[in-house]
């Protein structure tokens, strides 16, 4: 997907500019630092979160991971808690 974006002429020479230097386009130098941007707000929102939260998310991450067409019957569930 192209999607036309305007950028003031000061910042398209710096971004020239450092493409230069990083030896990258403007675009992959612009999706480098979005990303980037992007990983930065993540760990801080992680940051921020109480410790339950924490477990929480950790817990939703393990049951994706889960094969879903692994499956116990009842018996072997109950068991399991004894």
């Amino acid at each position: 997907m192209k999607k036309l974006i305007e950028i003031d002429d000061t910042i398209l020479t710096k971004l020239k500019v450092l493409s230069a230097f990083e030896g990258l386009s403007v675009k992959a130098l612009m999706e480098k630092a979005i990303e980037l941007f992007v990983k930065t707000k993540e760990k801080e929102q992680l940051d921020s979160l109480t410790d339950e939260q924490k477990e929480d998310i950790g817990l939703l991450l393990l049951m994706q991971q889960a094969d879903r067409t692994d499956t116990v019957s009842e018996e072997e569930f109950l068991n399991a808690l004894k």
